[in-house]
């Protein structure tokens, strides 16, 4: 084989020779004219690349095509550079930041003077669908700083990315029609790949994230392979906007965020109070029954604290700055950890102690900031389902076996399926990162001895060690971020974390940090969102409202609404305007049964029963009967 050739091995095995400098595309033609029709972009020694890329030396490819899940990246990448290609043709005046593909689509950053109007945006998707259909291609080219600061001169924000390149860094742009723009690709061969678009939105973002810089204007949109995906995903949107948590929130009054208040701090209404109240005594009383000894710790806490865990070397821009009391600085916490430790280190414990389980429902402080706070999914004070396992090495595969129990007893109470993942060692990490791996191929080697599907979440890990993550499925298929359970070798060092083994001498202690629910404001949150705000019996805050037909039958209907209440069930009773106005209500409010008292429903000392989200239909029962169906509901905890 001369020098001038190459040899390409593909995913089956065999071995193609083909000229240097080759492409992708020539690679998918050599295969067949199939593939090559159906190529979207190709994986060169691991790196997804543009099929127009030349491959210089030896290489593994295999060719992406629709069928590729990571295709649909390079396509909606693609989508991005089209939108800002349509925008600068409509606005040629407007500053172009940068457009990613994201989880679910895209969006692209511009700088103007005003914000984009809903018609604004039909005007870019039409002009997108001119671009798409011009089929132009994306060409790609290789350029020095000196020459990217000239073909950029005249776009501030391209000109500040292009100061943090190395002098020897390798600058690409990509160009199709006539519009240019400095990426890193990879992209479609052309802008005919895009059929099956839609632009969904816009929204102010502050360039490069920082709230100091100006605010730019970000367009989001998505795009698939499939018209059928397509409307899928709009319609599951759809379902969305109807489940959102801020709206059914407010319409149900579970909560506010006030402006008085301060945005990312959550007022918990009675509504929302009942339902949260009932969420955590069912979850203190499982954690009782599995041997976990609950806890209380302060809100705020020395700043020496965090220095010795090390907070404040890696997290100390997420956290609330210091007080000042004479020379002392003090934190409110952004975690409980800390202050279990300190707890666990008040006694000499024993190896015969371990496990030892520290529970508490912690309220904790987080600086996010305000463009990234979203209703109670992300909030700057949240109380977290928090506990610290304290473990010898021999113990840690048995807890937790225990763990990912309880976490799929009580997903399967409210209702969620879930993911497992595994999440390896940030770039900044604590430690010796021979032991950070070595406790990355300890949980591994639980999840592999469960014979469970799990993802690998690679460099998401903690600072201090590696974790298994449990993300929750809801009702329309989205996944929500729910338990951790973080293993630790770091923090025992730094605090002196110890048991006195059977050889009579100290040994260092292991710490499993776990949430099996996460925060009560993201939880409530995501369930006010999977339920569509009808919240099973168990938890609903009020679980039967009794409606008497007419005045004359009130003191009726108030004898069985205190026989519900005796029976620990929350029911009300509702007699102003007419019937059917009440009943309409009550749909509204989502709540589980209605109770409808008439003449003869008052005589036979009968309830005439509307389930939820049965229409018009109604059962008369004895109300013994009625109670006893409504508390079976509440102790099984039904989801029905």
């Amino acid at each position: 084989m001369s020098i001038e050739q190459i040899r390409i091995t593909l995913p089956n095995g065999d071995v193609l020779e083909m000229d240097g400098g080759s492409t992708a595309g020539d690679v998918a033609a050599a295969i067949g004219p199939g593939l090559a029709k159906a190529a979207v972009a190709a994986v060169v020694n691991g790196e997804t690349v543009g099929l127009a890329e030349p491959i210089e030396a030896d290489a593994a490819i295999s060719i992406l095509t629709e069928k590729n899940p990571e295709s649909l990246v390079v396509l909606r990448h693609s989508a991005a550079h089209i939108l800002a290609t349509a925008v600068r043709e409509l606005r040629p005046g407007a500053g172009i930041g940068f457009g990613p593909a994201i989880d679910d689509g895209f969006y692209y950053d511009f700088e103007v003077d005003k914000p984009f109007t809903p018609e604004d945006l039909e005007e870019f998707e039409k002009k997108m669908a001119e671009v798409a259909a011009a089929d132009q291609p994306f060409t790609r080219r290789r350029v020095s700083k000196d020459e990217a600061r000239e073909l950029f001169s005249d776009d501030p924000l391209k000109l500040e990315r292009l100061e943090e390149f190395d002098a020897d860094e390798v600058i690409t742009v990509y160009e199709n029609g006539g519009f240019l723009d400095l990426c890193k690709g990879p992209h479609v061969p052309s802008t005919g790949k895009l059929v099956h678009f839609k632009l969904l939105s816009g929204a102010g973002a502050y360039w490069r994230g920082d709230e100091k810089r100006q605010m730019l204007q970000r367009i989001y949109g998505t795009a698939f392979h499939k018209k059928s995906a397509l409307d899928e995903h709009l319609n599951r949107l759809e379902e969305a906007k109807k489940r959102d948590h801020r709206v059914l929130g407010k319409e149900l009054d579970l909560y506010s965020i006030q402006e008085e208040v301060g945005q990312g701090f959550v007022l918990w209404h009675p509504k929302g109070a009942i339902i949260r109240h009932t969420i955590e005594e069912f979850l203190k009383a499982t954690l009782l029954e599995h041997e976990y000894d609950l806890v209380y710790s302060p809100q705020i806490a020395s700043e020496e604290l965090y220095k010795i865990s090390g907070h404040l070397e890696v997290f100390e821009e997420d956290m609330f700055p210091a007080m000042d009391d004479n020379g002392t600085r003090f934190r409110m916490k952004p975690m409980n950890c800390p202050h279990h430790f300190m707890i666990y280190k008040t006694q000499t414990r024993s190896y015969r102690d371990l496990p030892i389980r520290f529970a508490e429902l912690g309220t904790c402080y987080r600086y996010e900031r305000s463009g990234t706070l979203h209703g109670m999914l992300r909030v700057r004070c949240f109380t977290q389902d928090d506990a610290h396992i304290f473990v010898r090495p021999d113990q840690i595969a048995d807890e937790y076996d225990r763990l990912l129990d309880l976490a799929d007893y009580l997903l399967t109470v409210f209702g969620y399926e879930y993911h497992l993942a595994l999440a390896t060692r940030p770039e900044k990490a604590l430690g010796d990162p021979a032991v950070y791996d070595a406790a990355t191929e300890t949980l591994r080697g639980v999840l592999d001895r469960r014979g469970v599907g799990y993802e690998v979440d690679e460099g998401g890990g903690a600072f201090y060690g590696p974790k298994i993550d449990v993300n929750v499925v809801d009702a329309i298929g989205r996944e929500w971020q729910g338990g951790t359970f973080q293993l630790d070798f770091e923090m025992p060092e730094r605090f002196g974390l110890v048991y006195i083994g059977s050889d009579n001498t100290p040994h260092k202690a292991v710490v499993i940090h776990r949430t099996l629910l996460g925060s009560m404001e993201r939880f409530v949150g995501g369930l006010i969102e999977h339920y569509g705000g009808a919240f099973p019996t168990w938890m609903s805050p009020e679980q039967v409202r009794v409606l008497p037909v007419g005045e004359q039958w009130h003191e009726s209907a108030s004898a069985l609404a205190a026989d519900l209440k005796g029976a620990g069930i929350r029911a009300s009773v509702e007699g102003r305007e007419t019937l059917g106005y009440r009943i309409r209500e009550a749909e509204s409010l989502k709540i589980p049964y209605m109770g409808v008292v008439g003449e003869r429903e008052a005589a036979d000392g009968t309830v005439a029963v509307r389930r939820r989200g049965a229409g018009k239909k109604q059962e008369v029962m004895g109300r013994e009967q009625f109670i006893a169906a409504v508390v079976e509901q509440v102790e099984t905890k039904a989801l029905g």
